[in-house]
């Protein structure tokens, strides 16, 4: 019992000290899930069109992969689709109860035809079809129960029919087989069925498909392998592993064009063969596979293997110059150095040293005493040196030995000229290691400099240490590498990531800026313009430069590729190549980058945080390829989809101005991505940045023509072809040509018009100005003609005054003349000479009663009131000159005495005419003679 569980204790010791990572080198496998193609799960069958377009019968539908895009068209009575052939320009599909074809219309999308419908043979109950083969002008679908031969010429269709259960249907060169269970192998010849093979292998067994021709078919069963026909009879093939098959339950098998064999099983993935029979390799979910139960096996034009899994779509690039190591199961950890010594390859990572042999197939091996983090591994005068978190290692197979225990080595490199030394790098500064008795050890630490140094290169006595953040420290030791005599830092270049080393003879310094080298006589760095090309800021990842003193090559880190720098065989200047590894792709430890040369056949192992991808740089081929359009629709964010034609150029109107435009390089590679360079020519002369997304929306676009244009890149190759799209948006009806002629005699009409209006009314302005002034002058004349009547009024108001006083003057005149006389005949009255008076009385008598004086009353009477004598005589005509003298003497208001006396009669007489002329007025009793007369 003892010694049993001291063996059981050894044995749990030697497994805990020796841990073993299960995996292996792998092609790139590009997995999809259904959230990615929004299908179902299982994808039954896959075919290709003659554009590199990828077909899938999906259980929801038709899928369509354009390497950019996926599309789902929905089977026609939404069942399961369960096979898929593109023959031509049509993509034939079966379904349940149906099968058809789908062609593509002029707007890229396919249209669906059925066939079922229209033959006038009824489908069975529940039949589904299960697998379609083209033949010359015949497309053959299978069902379970019954094949339909369907003629493209001449669109009939024949059948054949089958009791028993038809498993599958196979293409060897020009004809058609199939398997009826329990029955046998059969052969279709003009149009029947004929039992070609019943040996008991092809009766009890599945076959999963027929290789060769018909003189040497090559059967492959679901659980017995491979079997050949020989003597008329069907053997297992002794060149196939059929004992290593049969732990398998096949599902699917396929021939390759370059003559192997891969074979999709039910529950352990992929399995691909050689021709002769050689397990190549085996992929399932622990190596990256999606799900582990394959439905269906296709190769495509490009000889990448695509699988139609229970969960999901995978495709395998079997040629590509890229294999995968990937840890599955978290046990090897992320890759941060890696060397080959005595044949075996030593991976050092986050959780230890690990190693197996360089060729060999097996899983790598834990170093024991090793666990932690590796820092760097270097190969020095044939000894490993293995730089750890907890020291320095020398490693010798699977041992590794401690010959420093100070933690940290970043860094550990030869000093020129003194082979028994050795300079490292560790966390606390720099420290020499001697080669005592062929053993190696901890000499000293170099004193004065205790900044971290996981960067450092010599020239001489001088130790260049390049610090992320203090800059480069340019140390000068003495000549026993024992104290720093002089430090000098370089505080202008510096940054994160950045890197200094050493080639071919140069110090390099790489960072953002780009890479520098060292001047000795200027003692300085100084920009290197070539290799400053290989990267701009924007393209900047990491400052790690790795040289491979192998092949001469310096090997630098950016984000969209690996370059390399290597010198020109002929003329030896340095040339730079390139990789097309996107950081994304490489999955790398920044800061951290490692790549080393395997072999001289061009192969190398690049680490990253999930094991490593091995890199054949003589596989590397340049790319040609072509960019296309899938579709072009008109509708933005918030607008409903639609799609237009891509056959002809389009015309929309001004409201269909929203455009989005969807593109593709049909290219299936894990490792290489398209990227798209796009510009719309009317609207945005420059093209756009390079970028992986596949489509473009232009929104609210002006009237006017257009012409789009995208170009891809995969890696450093450009598409052979510019894929371009030309259309044109109208103007709006209220700015189209029509309108604007419209536009134009609107405003010319309009402006007649406002010519004639404006003509119309300064017209009338200037003539209600001339009216006006017009009237302002006739006016002004009115004024200045009252002014002078008014002037003349007031002359005559003078002149009448003057001649009232005339008259009045003559009045009194003639009064006085007359009183005068009377007054000197009165007193010669007294005298008592009368006859001798008498001449002088008559004299006076005569004078008295002569009319002139009247006359001269009468013109001036008239000369001052010329118009009342008329008015007098127009209003009482009946008046007598009397009458008139009377009414003139009182107009001048004269008194009854003074009238008497210019009429030589008494104021009696007087009164009695004032009486009768009041009579002739006809004036009322109350009206006043003088009154009435004044007031003519």
């Amino acid at each position: 019992m003892r010694e049993q569980f001291t063996f059981v204790s050894i044995l749990a010791l030697f497994l805990l000290n020796f841990k073993f990572v299960s995996a292996q080198e792998n092609y790139p496998i590009q997995n999809f899930l259904p959230s990615e193609y929004d299908g179902e799960n299982q994808n039954w069958s896959i075919s290709q069109s003659a554009d590199k377009l990828i077909y899938v019968a999906n259980s929801k539908g038709l899928l369509e992969f354009n390497g950019a895009s996926w599309a789902l068209y929905p089977s026609p009575n939404e069942t399961i689709m369960r096979s898929v052939k593109v023959v031509e320009d049509r993509i034939y599909t079966g379904s349940f109860m149906e099968f058809g074809y789908w062609t593509k219309n002029d707007f890229g999308t396919l249209e669906y035809t059925s066939l079922s419908k229209n033959i006038n043979v009824d489908l069975i109950e529940d039949e589904e079809f299960w697998n379609i083969i083209s033949v010359d002008e015949y497309i053959v679908f299978q069902s379970l129960k019954r094949i339909y031969i369907y003629n493209i010429n001449e669109n009939t269709l024949n059948t054949i029919e089958s009791n028993s259960t038809i498993t599958k249907m196979f293409k060897v060169g020009q004809k058609i087989y199939f398997q009826r269970i329990d029955k046998g192998l059969y052969k279709i010849e003009s149009g029947k069925d004929f039992l070609v093979f019943e040996d008991d292998i092809v009766r009890n067994d599945e076959v999963i498909n027929l290789f060769g021709n018909e003189e040497a078919l090559l059967i492959l069963t679901k659980n017995n392998g491979f079997y050949e026909l020989v003597d008329g009879g069907l053997i297992p093939s002794s060149g196939f592993p059929n004992d290593f098959l049969a732990d398998f339950s096949l599902y699917d098998g396929l021939q390759l064009d370059n003559g192997n064999y891969v074979l999709g099983t039910i529950a352990d993935g992929f399995v691909y063969l050689s021709d002769e029979g050689e397990l190549l390799s085996q992929i399932d979910q622990n190596s990256s596979l999606s799900n582990n139960t394959v439905l269906s096996l296709f190769e495509d034009l490009e000889h990448n293997i695509w699988l139609g899994l229970d969960y999901g779509i995978s495709y395998i690039n079997i040629d590509s110059p890229y294999k995968v190591y990937n840890d599955t199961r978290s046990s090897l950890g992320s890759v941060y150095a890696s060397a080959i010594h005595n044949n075996n390859l030593y991976l050092g990572t986050n959780q230890g040293l690990f190693y197996k042999k360089l060729d060999s197939k097996n899983d790598f091996s834990f170093i024991p005493g090793t666990q932690g983090q590796v820092w760097c591994l270097e190969v020095i005068d044939d000894s490993l040196f293995c730089g750890h978190n907890s020291g320095t290692y020398v490693v010798n197979g699977n041992q590794a030995k401690k010959v420093s225990n100070v933690q940290g080595t970043w860094k550990i490199a030869k000093l020129t000229n003194r082979p028994n030394l050795l300079l490292q790098g560790n966390y606390d500064g720099l420290y020499v290691l001697e080669k005592l008795n062929n053993t190696w050890r901890l000499k000293n630490k170099i004193k004065g400099f205790d900044n971290s140094s996981r960067y450092f290169e010599t020239l001489g006595n001088q130790i260049f240490v390049n610090h992320e953040y203090n800059g480069v420290f340019e140390l000068t030791v003495n000549d026993s590498f024992s104290a720093v005599e002089n430090v000098r830092i370089d505080t202008i270049i510096k940054g994160s990531n950045s890197g200094i080393v050493k080639y071919n003879g140069d110090l390099l310094y790489a960072y953002k800026k780009g890479i520098l080298k060292y001047n000795r006589n200027k003692k300085g760095f100084f920009k290197d313009s070539l290799l400053s090309s290989i990267y701009n800021e924007s393209e900047y990842e990491s400052g790690k430069l790795v040289v491979d003193n192998n092949a001469n090559r310096l090997w630098v880190f950016n984000q969209s590729n690996i370059s390399y720098v290597s010198p020109d065989g002929l003329t030896n200047t340095p040339k730079i190549k390139s990789i097309p590894l996107t950081k994304e792709m490489r999955d790398g430890i920044l800061g951290y980058e490692n790549i080393i040369n395997l072999d001289n056949q061009g192969n190398y192992l690049l680490g990253n945080t999930s094991g490593y991808i091995v890199i054949n740089t003589n596989g590397l081929r340049a790319k040609s390829f072509e960019v296309k359009i899938d579709e072009v629709s008109n509708g933005g964010i918030y607008t409903d989809k639609k799609n237009y034609s891509l056959i002809s150029d389009g015309s929309y109107n001004s409201k269909e101005n929203d455009f989005n435009f969807s593109f593709y390089a049909p290219e299936y590679n894990k490792f290489s991505v398209t990227q798209y360079q796009y510009r719309l020519l009317g609207k945005y002369e420059q093209w756009s940045e390079w970028s992986a997304k596949a489509e473009v929306l232009y929104e609210n676009l002006p009237a006017g023509d257009y012409v789009f244009e995208v170009k891809g890149k995969i890696g450093n190759d450009l598409s052979k072809n510019k894929a371009s799209y030309s259309f044109e948006i109208a103007k709006p009806w209220y700015i189209s040509n029509v309108m604007v002629v419209l536009y134009v005699l609107g405003v010319l009409l309009f402006s007649f018009f406002m010519h004639n209006m404006y003509k119309r009314y300064y017209k009338k302005q200037r003539e209600k100005l001339i009216e006006k002034n017009k009237r302002e002058l006739e006016f002004t004349q009115i004024r200045s003609e009252k002014e002078i009547i008014r002037i003349k009024n007031e002359q005559l108001e003078l002149e009448n005054k003057g001649k009232g006083k005339e008259l009045a003057a003559s009045t009194m005149s003639i009064i006085k003349k007359n009183e005068l006389l009377s007054t000197i005949k009165e007193e010669l009255n007294k005298i008592a000479d009368q006859e001798a008076l008498k001449p002088v009385v008559k004299i006076i008598d005569k004078s008295l009663k002569r009319n002139d004086d009247w006359e001269l009353f009468q013109e001036a009477f008239n000369n001052a009131d010329s118009e009342f004598l008329k008015k007098v005589k127009n209003l009482h005509p009946s008046l007598s000159p009397n009458d008139l003298k009377l009414c003139a003497y009182l107009r001048l208001n004269l008194s009854s005495k003074e009238i008497a006396q210019l009429l030589h009669i008494s104021p009696r007489s007087v009164e009695i005419k004032r009486y009768r002329l009041r009579k002739k007025l006809d004036l009322k009793h109350e009206e006043n003679l003088v009154n009435y007369i004044l007031g003519l």
